[in-house]
């Protein structure tokens, strides 16, 4: 007897259809599972088999052929076992149920139960595409796939819950997305707990305005991974859209925060300097989201910049510029979103004390020169704002004068997204730092006399292209924050100022 379940699969974020076709047929006891599985994939079987009989069904002893199609596209995952064991029950006869408008997916234990799988908000988003009207999914998943309107999504516990349902003896209750008071709440510092380092928490608030890079530099204990980790409080809420493009992300690679089904806090990740550059950019033999893509729509923190291999550094260079990172491999290519935030930070020689106001610095000039230099100057020329982060006094460690919240420092961020918002309305660009060339000549007017600092100080500091581009960026979001609309001298120069430290620290390479 032959019979058809629907499944999908995955190739990157993209989901597709798959067909599970199942044939029964005489000749000596087997089962085969074609159409490109992986070994998970065909591991299925055993748990299948298990399953049937453990759940009192009888495992037909037939010549049993199970094929995934479409056959030229690789199947992974144990996400199969649910349809597989359906479309077995239905070619023995032991199911008889209406599946067209059904879409199925899960892991099965031995004893029946459905246990959770990766990539269910993709998946549903797909199924809805596709015309499926319904989608049965581990009942752990199923809040997250409930985001998604258009379809009824259903959260299966075991096989027995779901065999009721189909024969319609027991009917379940369509799944509804978490409310946000029962949803986890993700506890970010708050910038009032930073005393001291006015300059780089302005620094920042610019950062976050425009969605720029920053680059901080400074001695050990000056407060520059603090900064760093307070940063997603004061950058603005993230849009459903931006929700749906970061879980979806997250659900494929696996890493969402339990009880999470939806991601609403801006990601923060802050990788070991030991990752490998296919840790960062995503890779493996079945390609998987890197640091970068886990950050999308967030923070990627690189903390001891020098610390990372050169070539962990130089594969963020491209990533960062486009937007995209790009995996290739034989058998296809695919892409990752990876809208980020670049914040690294760094100390400006290997005993971290060049240049400190008290502490003599103990590394030879050659040292210091090696260790800056592990630093390209493309990836340098690719972070916007270069901060100083100078050792705290005293008076301001010990002070018990309250220091801005997070909020207050939020609520002028998100008075300037607006009117970035609103410049862009009708384009796919989100904030200044992703403005184009076209963008650039005509959301960025310049007053007479800040068009003369701006070409003062390219001639003078040597900038490159890239360099210009990026000042003027920052500029247009330092009058955002005015609430100018014509960029004034005072918002160049200080734009320019952040771009001074890399003459400082690097100046002897150059």
């Amino acid at each position: 007897m032959f019979t058809q379940v629907h499944s999908i699969g995955f190739h990157g974020l993209d989901a597709f259809p798959v067909l599970v076709e199942a044939d029964l047929s005489n000749g000596l006891p087997g089962f085969e599972i074609v159409g490109l599985p992986d070994a998970s994939v065909r591991e299925s079987k055993d748990r299948v088999r298990a399953a049937l009989k453990n759940c009192g069904f009888t495992y037909p002893m037939s010549r049993i052929t199970m094929n995934l199609a479409p056959a030229d596209k690789k199947k992974e995952g144990p996400l199969y076992d649910l349809p597989l064991f359906i479309a077995l029950l239905k070619a023995s006869g032991q199911l008889d149920a209406c599946t067209d408008d059904c879409l199925f997916a899960g892991e099965l234990s031995l004893a029946g139960e459905v246990r959770a799988i990766h990539g269910v908000l993709p998946m549903v988003i797909a199924a809805r595409e596709a015309g499926f009207t319904r989608i049965f999914v581990p009942a752990v998943n199923a809040a997250e796939g409930a985001v998604v309107e258009g379809i009824e999504v259903y959260g299966i516990p075991d096989i027995r819950a779901l065999l009721l349902h189909l024969t319609g003896r027991q009917p379940l209750p369509v799944a509804k997305p978490l409310p946000p008071e029962e949803q986890p709440v993700c506890q970010i510092p708050d910038f009032s707990d930073v005393r001291g380092q006015a300059e780089a928490k302005r620094a920042l608030e610019i950062a976050a305005s425009g969605g720029h890079n920053v680059l901080l530099i400074g001695p050990p204990g000056s407060g520059k991974s603090m900064l760093a980790k307070r940063l997603p409080s004061i950058l603005p809420d993230m849009t459903f859209e931006e929700m749906l493009e970061t879980t979806k992300i997250h659900s494929i690679a696996g890493t969402l925060p339990p009880g999470s089904p939806l991601i609403q806090t801006r990601p923060f990740r802050a990788p070991h300097h030991t990752v490998s550059p296919a840790g960062l950019s995503g890779g493996g033999t079945s390609p998987r989201p890197g640091e970068i893509s886990l950050a999308h729509n967030g923070v990627l923190f690189l903390d001891e910049l020098p610390e990372f291999s050169r070539s962990a550094m130089e594969v963020l260079r491209q990533p960062i510029e486009d937007g995209v990172v790009t995996i290739s491999r034989v058998n296809g290519t695919i892409t990752y979103p990876c809208s980020v935030m670049l914040v690294a930070a760094m100390n400006p020689c290997p005993c971290g004390y060049f240049g400190h106001p008290t502490r003599p610095c103990t590394c030879s000039s050659q040292q210091v020169n090696r260790y800056l230099s592990r630093v390209s100057g493309p990836l340098l020329d690719r972070l916007d704002l270069h901060i100083e982060v100078p050792p705290v006094e005293f008076d301001e460690l010990s002070s018990h004068t309250p220091s801005e919240s997070s909020r207050e420092i939020r609520a002028r961020v998100n008075r300037a997204r607006a009117i970035q918002h609103e410049r862009f309305q009708g384009t796919t660009i989100t904030c200044n730092a992703r403005m184009g060339a076209g963008e650039l000549r005509t959301c960025c007017p310049l007053h007479d006399k800040a068009r003369l600092l701006l070409r003062s100080a390219f001639d003078r500091m040597g900038l490159s292209a890239r360099a210009y581009d990026r000042v003027l960026k920052v500029a247009r979001t330092i009058a955002d924050l005015d609430q100018s609309e014509v960029i004034q001298p005072a918002h160049v120069a200080e734009a320019v100022q952040y771009r001074s430290l890399d003459r400082k620290y690097w100046s002897r390479e150059l």
